[in-house]
């Protein structure tokens, strides 16, 4: 029997078909073998040029400003709601997934005034309904949107949404942790009071350090908003006007490590460079998966090339728990499900991943199928 074949990244490392944490270039990595005082000036210009170029990639040079957080996502998510939505305020929050759901319990958390429109998570929101709501409730300031929601894969019509909340004279928040830097979103076209995103996805750089792209105008407005110091994205704004640096002490290796992600991402192309080889290797997951027989969760026109959710096999000899072992065997992270409505499992096309390693991928699932003796991948309703 030939010795089964194990993929690895260019530091020996599995492969992560993950949304982030995800695979990392080598040099990534190297960025962050030394040491940097947090208040030198070579790390502060890193800084600065990392905050000036993240700017750039929103299309908000001269009326945003970033300011970064740090931690994971979710707190430069809690820190935009927190900070931007006041007291006397009221938020709309949007829900097609896990996301959505948080943003809620952060701003209920906070002692914010809340709203919902829920769908369901394969489906986009309803623009009728939002623009009733909006109509109906004058007391709404704020509305939250997520660009690209995790939980299913999903690409929800942020322009569409954009557009809407700012014919009805209100303020839009976006959370597009996992599309920022692959998925276009212009603030020449988009207009919005912040965007959170981070370090760890489409930008390719390693975990710990979110950030919130501010239109300087609303950020100006926030003062004593915020329910937490370390995250008042006005006083940490404020903070870097007066000193250029952090309040408290930040994460450098990630800054520093981010900042040579983001030269690779331009020497890539930027978001077009990048939103094309994520998009090759999404067709090429989802036609492999699917000739094997799995079904996945969404059509092509609400797939974003971002995370794909497949509906678990029929077959009794799946078990995923094996499923998954036996890819990690072979050098593949993938991730399972999400869904409240359907079992499923969740594969990744982002991070240092090209569409050979998403054959390799393919590949694996095969052998890993044939030794569970599993004919066919498709769920108990094949129908689209």
């Amino acid at each position: 029997m030939p010795a089964t074949k194990v993929a690895y990244s260019e530091t020996g490392d599995p492969l992560l078909l993950t949304p982030g944490p995800l695979t990392t270039s080598a040099s990534v990595k190297q960025a962050m073998v030394h040491d940097w005082g947090s208040r030198d000036a070579g790390f502060i210009a890193i800084n600065r040029m990392v905050l000036d170029k993240i700017v750039e990639l929103a299309g908000a040079e001269g009326t945003h400003v970033t300011v970064p957080v740090q931690g994971s996502g979710t707190f430069a998510v809690e820190a935009m709601i927190t900070t931007f939505v006041p007291k006397s305020g009221k938020l709309l929050v949007l829900i097609n997934g896990a996301y959505g759901q948080r943003a809620r319990k952060i701003a209920e958390i906070a002692g914010r005034a809340v709203v919902v429109h829920e769908t369901p998570e394969d489906r986009p929101p309803d623009l009728v309904a939002i623009d009733a709501l909006l109509s109906g409730d004058l007391a709404i300031t704020h509305v939250f949107a997520v660009h690209c929601e995790t939980t299913s894969g999903i690409l929800n019509p942020i322009e569409d949404v954009a557009g809407l909340v700012a014919r009805h004279g209100r303020r839009l928040l976006v959370d597009s942790m996992s599309a920022f830097g692959a998925l276009e979103i212009d603030a020449r076209r988009i207009q919005y009071d912040a965007l959170a995103a981070s370090s760890n996805k489409c930008l390719e750089g390693v975990p710990g350090l979110g950030f919130v792209v501010c239109r300087k105008t609303a950020l100006a407005e926030c003062k004593g908003n915020a329910t937490t110091l370390v995250l008042d994205l006005f006083d940490q704004a404020e903070g870097f006007a007066r000193t250029g640096q952090y309040r408290f002490t930040p994460p450098i290796h990630v800054i520093v490590a981010l900042g040579k992600a983001i030269e690779e991402h331009a020497a890539e192309g930027g978001v077009a460079g990048r939103g094309k080889r994520y998009r090759d290797n999404a067709k090429v997951l989802i036609d492999g998966m699917r000739a094997m027989g799995f079904r996945t969760l969404l059509g092509e026109t609400l797939q974003a090339p971002i995370i794909v959710t497949f509906h678990m096999p029929s077959d009794p000899k799946f078990v995923f728990q094996r499923f998954y072992d036996g890819l990690k065997d072979r050098g593949y992270v993938i991730y399972p499900g999400k869904l409240t409505v359907a079992d499923s499992f969740r594969m990744g096309c982002i991070g240092r991943l090209y569409p050979t390693d998403m054959k390799g991928a393919l590949d694996a699932v095969r052998d890993v199928l044939e030794d569970m003796r599993v004919s066919n991948g498709g769920p108990a309703l094949a129908a689209e």
